[in-house]
């Protein structure tokens, strides 16, 4: 270990579990404020999200957004990108699923349809991120600021299609007809014999979602492409150095960016609604930046991350329940707690851990 440098299981193992416990003390004491219990809060969370089947599932379903966005973040993160297109890109990515679906679910099984629907989620949302990314490698106009701008243009460009164009004839609902069988993904439960999740959509872009986190852990970490993406996102100067195209780099990491914000849309439109509506995206784009952030941009620990988040939704929502002075604004309240300790105030832990394991490690050894 260097100096300034944590063992790698105390700076994506540790570091990550203080935040998380410094996040939910200040939310204990927030609980404490209004007159509730805050360990019982606890256990009510812990148990309305882990201690029961359909609760389980509706964790993994949520669950499930987050590692597809947290992914689509991280993959720019390594590239020195900020991409935090997540939401349009994810919007831009139904109108994919949805356009899979409504041509092939007459005509042809789920199984052949789900490709053409991760091609169409892929492809929708990396076509969204590009011309951001082609902006910031020619005319270094800053991608944070063309993402955010476009997640504006893709909410306004899908209800325009939903009430001009793909709405039911005879509707005035801003939504396309239902998916029949064949655009309808499997339950998680009817795909793996012994398990109950109850009425709980989780599906099987839950083990979707971990392909990608396994392919996108190859290509950063095991491709050459990969070791440029990290080497220009290390030293952008001496990528160019060595013959690195930042044009290239930037426009081929925001396009697997978008893609895997893009398939975000399959868990929701082709697992869960079964139909293309409006605001099906609920604002998973933005929960995966602190994803990311909390997972040390590492596909291991974005799963871990995105369960957490996933906790935190449906354990909520049991906790508004049984604690009705609990309300949902105070559920976002927690959760925007975690999202400021695991992003804003991530290093706050790091100078202290730096001293004690700069001690230990400085510590001469005892003499045989």
């Amino acid at each position: 270990m260097t100096a300034g440098q944590l063992p790698r299981w105390v700076d994506y193992g540790l570091m990550p579990a203080l935040n998380v416990a410094a996040a939910f003390l200040v939310s204990g004491l927030v609980v404490l404020l209004i007159g509730e219990n805050p360990v019982e809060a606890v256990k009510v969370l812990v148990w309305g999200s882990l201690g029961w089947n359909e609760g389980i599932g509706f964790t993994l379903f949520y669950a499930t957004n987050f590692i597809f966005t947290g992914l689509a973040v991280a993959i720019a993160f390594h590239a020195g990108l900020f991409n935090i297109g997540g939401e349009g890109q994810a919007y831009l990515g139904g109108l994919g699923v949805a356009l899979a679906c409504l041509a092939l679910d007459r005509y042809v099984p789920w199984w052949v349809t789900l490709p053409v629907a991760v091609l169409g989620a892929a492809a929708f949302g990396a076509a969204w991120a590009f011309i951001p990314a082609l902006l910031q490698a020619k005319r270094g106009s800053h991608v944070v600021i063309t993402t955010i701008m476009f997640n504006f243009i893709a909410a306004s460009m899908m209800v325009y299609l939903l009430v001009n164009l793909l709405s039911k004839r005879g509707s005035m609902q801003p939504e396309t007809r239902t998916f029949e069988s064949g655009g309808r993904l499997p339950l998680l439960q009817d795909v793996l014999p012994g398990t109950d999740f109850g009425s709980a959509p989780v599906n099987l872009s839950f083990l979707l979602a971990l392909a990608a986190c396994l392919l996108v852990w190859i290509v950063v970490w095991r491709t050459r492409l990969g070791y440029e993406i990290r080497t220009f996102g290390a030293n952008p100067v001496a990528a160019v150095y060595a013959g690195i195209s930042p044009l290239r780099i930037t426009v081929v990491t925001m396009l697997m960016s978008g893609g895997l914000a893009g398939m975000m849309a399959i868990n929701e439109i082709m697992g869960s609604q079964h139909r293309l509506l409006i605001e099906f995206v609920a604002g998973y784009g933005f929960v995966g930046i602190a994803v990311a952030l909390m997972g040390r941009a590492h596909p291991i620990g974005i799963v871990f991350a995105a369960i957490l988040f996933g906790m935190l939704y449906q354990g909520g929502a049991e906790l508004a329940f049984e604690m009705p002075t609990i309300t949902r604004d105070m559920i976002v309240v927690i959760q925007g707690l975690v999202i400021l300790f695991a992003g804003a105030l991530e290093h706050m832990f790091r100078p202290v851990l730096l001293r004690i394991f700069g001690v230990l490690a400085a510590r001469p050894a005892p003499a045989a």
